[in-house]
């Protein structure tokens, strides 16, 4: 396998550096390699979002990204279209690379406790017909035949048939072998402090040496900012710091992908029979730290919810809590090359971007080599987060 402990880098040049080892980073990687390019991944390490996901795999509009973002509803609106076929992705590329990420698509469910939150799903569920996805409402007596774990306040539910899930941290090793058996050199460990254009590419100045690129990816998430501000590029990503937990083993309980209408919160339970339990409850940046910690705060209201959503979860065990970044734009992800500067890409997902890793990551991995996504990228361009009068002058 090519991957490589911190000491030193296995070379000083590279036809692509991707910088970032989560989802978009490893796909990325692979599928360039794939075109016989020659290719470094470098990953600084740490609990980013990848490494930290719960493994929901998202369709419908998550209540918590409008509640908490209501002036980025109409730009996430433009991505919506993505989601389900992020679903159908997953499973082409699960296929193609032979692995077992423990998907399952069994639907996903978001719960109405009140009247007002019901007209809230219904309101949100005409404008997703209109964007094409395929959602129905469902009242009490239905979710006592099709979820008879949800507490006696389920009052309906908006239900998502290609909403789903799998086990992450499993995806993400069979993911990281595949990249490596395509031939991407792994270098881990290594963060990436200042990128910089130069006459063929550019360098990158890491905590192993320097690097020299003909092109780069950068699929670090909150890191994306400091990266390309370095380079003279504009990228407002920010971090978001998000807890999860996870229970003890159960029977089979929970079927679908769960959320709440007005409420933060996931719930999954994995083929282990461990539930997941997140959703968007804060977690904190260590002083002095890029990385997250949990907040006790969190842990206690995100686990009162979910036993309160679901009565039968009352009598686990939280085993293991963690924190997690989530990386925030506009509500849409930032796919392509930079403006002004040509062969540096942006690999940045949007929200729920474990749902949309593996594609988005093909999209970019095609533009990057001259193919066509076979999707329009200008919702998508870096070019819309320029000032308006940078933009009409990069484009003259």
């Amino acid at each position: 396998m090519n991957v490589l402990k911190a000491g030193a880098l296995p070379r000083q040049h590279t036809d692509v550096a991707v910088i970032g080892g989560g989802i978009v980073g490893l796909c990325l990687a692979g599928f360039l390699a794939q075109e016989g390019r020659d290719v470094m991944l470098l990953d600084a390490g740490g609990s980013a979002a990848s490494t930290a996901n719960a493994g929901s795999l998202h369709v419908q509009m998550q209540s918590r990204f409008m509640r908490l973002f209501p002036e980025r509803v109409a730009g996430f609106e433009q991505q919506l279209p993505l989601y389900p076929k992020a679903v159908e992705y997953w499973r082409e590329f699960e296929r193609a690379i032979g692995a077992d990420f423990e998907m399952k698509v069994s639907g996903g469910l978001m719960i109405a406790e009140t009247p007002d939150q019901f007209n809230f799903l219904v309101a949100k569920s005409r404008r997703e017909r209109e964007l094409g996805l395929s959602v129905e409402l469902l009242e009490r007596a239905d979710l006592e035949r099709i979820a008879p774990y949800l507490g006696s306040a389920a009052l309906g539910a908006e239900l998502c048939a290609n909403e789903g899930k799998l086990d992450p941290l499993k995806c993400n090793a069979q993911v990281r072998a595949w990249a490596s058996r395509m031939g991407v050199t792994i270098v881990d460990r290594c963060k990436v402090e200042k990128l910089r254009a130069a006459s063929a590419g550019f360098t990158l100045t890491t905590a192993l040496g320097t690097l020299a690129a003909r092109q780069v990816a950068v699929a670090a998430g909150p890191g994306a900012r400091a990266l390309m501000d370095s380079a003279g590029a504009f990228l407002p990503v920010d971090a978001e710091p998000l807890h999860m937990n996870i229970t003890e083993a159960t029977p089979p309980l929970i079927l679908h992908l769960v959320q709440h209408a007005e409420r933060s919160i996931t719930l999954k339970q994995l083929s282990t029979g461990q539930v997941v339990i997140g959703g968007g409850w804060p977690a904190k940046l260590a002083a002095g730290s890029d990385y997250p910690v949990v907040d006790p705060a969190s842990m206690i209201g995100n686990v009162s919810l979910a036993q309160f959503m679901v009565p039968a979860l009352a009598s686990l065990q939280i085993i293991r809590t963690w924190a997690g970044l989530n990386s925030k734009v506009d509500g849409r992800g930032v796919l392509g090359e930079m403006p002004g500067l040509p062969g540096l890409h942006a690999a940045i997902p949007g929200d729920a971007g474990y749902t949309l890793g593996p594609l988005t990551a093909r999209m970019v991995a095609d533009l990057m080599t001259g193919r066509d996504p076979g999707t329009d990228m200008r919702p998508y361009s870096p070019m819309r987060l320029r000032p308006e009068e940078l933009q009409v002058l990069i484009s003259q």
